[in-house]
């Protein structure tokens, strides 16, 4: 009766972990998926192309598209 009674008690809570281990995985995921890196920097280049940014906002978000490639390249390699 007392497990049952617990079992009820802490559903809730249960759930609230459950969640957010969901969530921290699905983080992690997006964190280490390079194919999204790649997306923006296909669209980014598009947009130079088209004249949408300039030249030196292309080379700035580009830096930082690639430091991101970089770092998913070191997490992975530790792993």
């Amino acid at each position: 009766m007392a497990f049952l009674l617990d079992d009820i008690l802490f559903a809730p809570v249960h759930g609230v972990v459950w969640l957010a281990e969901q969530i921290k995985q699905t983080a992690e995921a997006d964190m280490f998926d390079g194919s999204k890196i790649q997306e923006s920097l296909l669209a980014l280049q598009m947009k130079l192309e088209l004249e949408e940014i300039t030249e030196e906002e292309y080379q700035e978000r580009e830096t930082e598209l690639m430091e991101r490639m970089d770092e998913i390249a070191r997490r992975k390699s530790e792993l």
